[in-house]
Parts: C-alpha cells; structure tokens; sequence
C-alpha cells in the first residue's frame, strides 16, 4: 500500500541558489542589501542617496514625518484660516508667537519644512513604485519558474507513486491546477503554477494611490477658493460669485478670479423646525433653505434645497449651509416724518437659542427736530421667544414671542474716519445716548408692529417684521473625486495584499527505477501561512483521485508468498491512504 509522505528536513532559505528561479522572491520587493559606502566620487554618493530616498524604509518614515507635521496645522491657529485667532494667539501668548513666527508654524501647510517633506515623499514613492511596477508587468507577461532540482527543500512537500504513466499525471495537474486559477504551464518533467498575482497589483495600488492622493491634496490646496456669504430671505440682490460678493474670501496660492464657476443664487425661504419638548428641546429637526440659482450669464432659473451637508452643487462649486439667524426689518423716520432707512437688519446669534445682537447704522438722510443733519445708531437686542423673567435670553429658538429691544445714539458714528468698522458693532465715542422723559437712557422692547418715539420729536423707529437668514459657504476645491478615488483604491490595495497570499506549486512526475511513476509536490508562499501546506494537501489529494498509488514493492512480494485465509473476501490491495501535508519543523517561506 503506497501512502503520501511528507519532509521532515528543515527547508533552506526560499532564495536558496540551489532553488534557482523557483525561489525567487514572490513579490517585486527590492533586497535588502548592506549599503556600501560609495568610491565613485560625487556621481556614488548621488546615487547612494537616490538608493536611500526610494527605499520603502525611507518612504514611510517621511510618510510618518507628514502625519506628525499636520498635528501643529490642527492644534495651532492658522493665518488661511481664521487670522482673528491668530491675532488673540498672538496677544496671549507674546512669548511663543515669535518662535511660531520662525517656525513657520501660524502657516504649516505652506511652511517651507512641511513643503520639503511632501515633496521628498512624493519624489520616494515614484521612485519606489515606477521600478516595481514595470518588474511586475514583466513577471506578468513571462511564465512561473520551473521546478527546482530538489523539491524537498521546499516548506510543503509530499510523494507517492503511482501505476499513471507520467505524462498522464503531468496532463491532470495541469488541467487540476488551471480549473483552481493557477498560471500553469508544463516546464520539461514537471508542471509549474503560480497564484496570488492580485497580491502585488494591491501593494502597488496601494502605493500608486497614495501618489494619486498626494497629488489631488497639493492640487486641492493650489487651486481652490472659499467664502462665506450672509443673504436675507427674499434679498433681491442674493449672491453672484463675484470677488466682491463676498462677505469674506480665501483661496490658494495659484487661484485666479477667472477659476470662479460663473452662478448665482437668491434665497426664497428658510425653514427651521425644533423639539418642542423633551431633553432634546429647542434640536433642530427641519434646516433647510429654498434657493432658485442660475449658472451662467444667461442660465435658466432653478430650483433646489440645500441642507446641512447636502449642498447645492454647480459645476466644481459646491454651496454649503452653515448657519441661520433673524434679520428684523426696521423703519426709522425722522422728525419730519420722511422714511431715511428701511432693511431687514441681520442679528448675530449669541447662542443655542438664537438670541441674537446687532446694530442699525442710518448713515445718510436724517436730520433731527432741529433740522440738523446727523447719523443714528441703534444697538439691538433680539429674543425670538420672550419670556417673562428671562429678559436677557430667548428660551426657543423658534418665533413664538419674539421682542426687540432697541437703544438709540445721534451724532458722529466714525464711518468717515478711514478707520474699518463692523457692521455689528457701534463706536460709541462720538455719540450721545437719546434721554427719555425721565432723563434715563432710552430703551424699549419691540414687539413686531410696535414703533418707538425719539424724544423731542426727533423721529421714530419702526420694528415691521421678521425674516430669516442663512449663511452660505461657497467652495471650489479641485481634486476632491481624484482624492476619493485614491482613498478608496488605497484601502482596496491594502485590503488585497494583507489577505491574498501569492504561492507556487510544482508538480513533477517521472519514471523511478523500477519503472513505477513518482509523483512529487511541492509548494512555495511568500509569507509563513497555513495555507499552502493546507492547499497543496488538497490538490494532492484531488490528483491522486486521478492517479492513485501504487502498491509498495515490499508489499507485493509478501502478498504473493502468503496463503489466502480460507473463507475470507478478496481486498483490494490499493486502498487509497489519506494525504496529509504539512511544513516541516522550522519552515521559513518568503
């Protein structure tokens, strides 16, 4: 009875030179090699570094260096972001500003050491993958190596011998091993496959992936715009994507107004919805805001509802929801009773519950009781649900009770000083408070409808209504698909080289001495797994249901010699054993 063996002795290295080709590495991985210190001059030392700079080792270092160089842009407020934080970093810290200064650290993506790591990245992978690549179209297009001289050395192995003539075994492996997906082909006295290839093709996704993306991000950041923009429902003037549209603008260092996607937009209505009850009170359940846009000079007008994080989408610009508020619409007359201003005047909410504060600027047009031309400045103060006893706050975020107080200033607001202003703060340095009839401040609370009296019949000032803004964010940022794309391949490429294992199998069949055919299997992964010994005991089993074992010489000669036992049946002699295959004791695979 033949039965399938397997090596006890210990392997040798996968690229043992007595392996030949067949144990070359399974992946396109460059050797590790000792550097030695070059003696050709400049040109050794040039290339030494370019040796260094593209070695994996080095790119994921920098790749580390990056990761870490990105945590002070976080951490750390940014000059392209939000100079308001910058400016109150500087104050508070006088210590520290100057070296951040040095350092380049209020500007870290544009910094000139995080600009060096990106690059030198960018310029390690290309090195690193362009070889490989092209070493791995080549492997593609040749044939898996042929078998070693001695498979015995090879981590998984198993024999057995059998009655098939050889090229009849060579033929089923070959059918056996290209039905399981193997590149197979026969290679002198032995079939040779290989499997796994998508193994290398996700390594090098992966890595190509992250050229991809590094591209996309520089790109992104060269290239892209974004503003804000604050627009009153039913404004007919809404929003152009003009420069001078915005109510502030940012963009990359290779921007031009000319990248401006040509559109325009007006906000019809805003519609916000809360919880009435409950600990999540006064959470928003309905934000969204009704636009009609139009791209182009002469587009069509359309529809559409931008909410939080669905934006309005037009050609490369995408229109963000980002915040909401009230703008009471007011009307100051004068003492003559000639209306000077009338707008909805956008209030900046202070919290959760949108109590919100601002400032009516009446610039040109007024004259008091006595004729004298002047400029008025009203401080408000708007509660969209007033409750009794809660004065100072709103207790909804919705208009359920909403009041408006007001407090009036006349003479000289400072806007013709050359020095900038808000529009929500009042320089109150060249004013004088309005007195009522019992010389206190004058201050009121408005309900819509309500009008306040100047004293001494210098005017009036009208609280009409209540509408509704929304703040819009405008980004352009090319690259963004490019980026994703390189995202998800990168996982898909990782995913594809942690868990498909490239190995080859080598099946040889040939004539032993007594002229009974010997088959040897032999099997080579490139990482210590299970898997091979485990797939190789399949297919030897799968083969030898095709070219079962021959009985043993030993066994023959003592059947011939034996009396059979009377009574007993015939048995067949060539019971087929159960093939086992497992590595040897210290297998090392690569």
């Amino acid at each position: 009875m033949s039965k399938a063996t397997t090596t006890g002795t210990p392997p040798e290295r996968t690229d043992d030179p007595d392996l030949g080709a067949a144990g070359s590495q399974l992946s396109t991985a460059p050797r590790e090699e000792l550097a030695n210190l070059p003696a050709l001059g400049v040109i050794g030392w040039v290339r030494w570094f370019w040796r260094q700079l593209t070695s994996m080792r080095v790119a994921l270092l920098l790749l580390l260096l990056l990761s870490l160089g990105a945590i002070p842009g976080s951490l750390i407020p940014q000059s392209g972001i939000d100079e308001t934080k910058v400016a109150d970093f500087r104050k508070a810290h006088t210590f520290l500003a100057p070296v951040y200064d040095k350092l380049g650290l209020f500007h870290v993506y544009s910094s000139v050491w995080f600009s060096a790591i990106y690059i030198l990245l960018f310029v390690s992978l290309i090195g690193c993958i362009v070889p490989r690549t092209w070493q791995f179209i080549g492997q593609l297009r040749g044939r898996p190596p042929g078998a070693p001289k001695r498979l015995t050395r090879l981590p998984a192995y198993t024999t057995w011998r059998t009655e098939a003539e050889p090229e009849q075994v060579r033929e089923a492996a070959l059918a056996l091993l290209k039905k399981r997906r193997f590149r197979a082909h026969l290679a002198g006295d032995a079939v040779a496959a290989e499997k796994g290839y998508l193994r290398e093709v996700g390594n090098l996704a992966f890595h190509i992936a992250l050229i991809v993306m590094l591209i996309a991000f520089a790109w992104g950041q060269l290239f892209k715009s974004e503003g804000n923009k604050l627009v009153v429902e039913g404004d007919a003037d809404g929003f152009s994507n003009t420069l001078i549209s915005y109510d502030d603008f940012k963009s990359g260092n290779l921007f031009s107004s000319d990248d401006l996607v040509p559109f325009s937009f007006k906000l019809d209505k805003f519609t916000g919805t809360y919880e009435s009850s409950g600990p999540n009170r006064g959470t928003p359940r309905t934000y969204q805001a009704a636009l009609t846009y139009s791209q182009g000079a002469y587009g069509k007008d359309k529809k559409d509802l931008v909410k939080v994080n669905e934006p309005l989408e037009v050609g490369d610009a995408k229109v963000y929801l980002t915040a909401h508020g009230y703008a009471p619409v007011i009307t100051v007359r004068d003492g003559k009773g000639n209306v000077v201003y009338r707008d909805a005047v956008p209030l900046l909410p202070l919290d959760s519950n949108v109590t919100s504060t601002g400032v009516v600027k009446v610039l040109d047009g007024y004259r008091n009781a006595k004729g004298v031309s002047e400029q008025l400045g009203i401080s408000a103060f708007f509660l969209p649900t007033y409750t009794k006893g809660s004065e100072t706050a709103s207790t909804f975020p919705a208009l359920q009770n909403p009041v408006l107080n007001l407090t009036p200033y006349h003479g000289d607001l400072g806007v013709n000083s050359g020095i900038p202003q808000s529009v929500y703060q009042l320089d109150k340095s060249h004013v004088k408070e309005f007195k009522d009839s019992k010389g206190a401040q004058l201050r009121d609370n408005l309900k819509p409808g309500q009008t306040m009296q100047l004293p001494n019949g210098a005017g009036s000032i009208t609280y009409e209504t209540t509408k509704q803004w929304a703040n819009f964010q405008i980004v352009q940022q090319p690259g963004t698909s490019w980026a994703l794309a390189g995202s998800l391949t990168a996982i898909f490429g990782l995913a594809a080289s942690l868990f498909i294992q490239r190995r080859r199998v080598w099946v040889r069949a040939v004539k032993g001495a007594d002229g009974v055919t010997v088959v040897e299997m032999a099997g080579l992964g490139r990482s210590e797994s299970a898997k091979v010994p485990e797939e190789l005991g399949d297919l030897a089993g799968n083969l030898y249901d095709q070219a079962p074992g021959a009985p043993e010489p030993d066994e023959d000669s003592h059947d011939s010699d034996a009396e059979p036992d009377a009574g007993s049946p015939d048995q067949d002699d060539t019971t087929t054993p159960d093939t086992e295959v497992v590595p040897a004791e210290g297998a090392e695979t690569k």
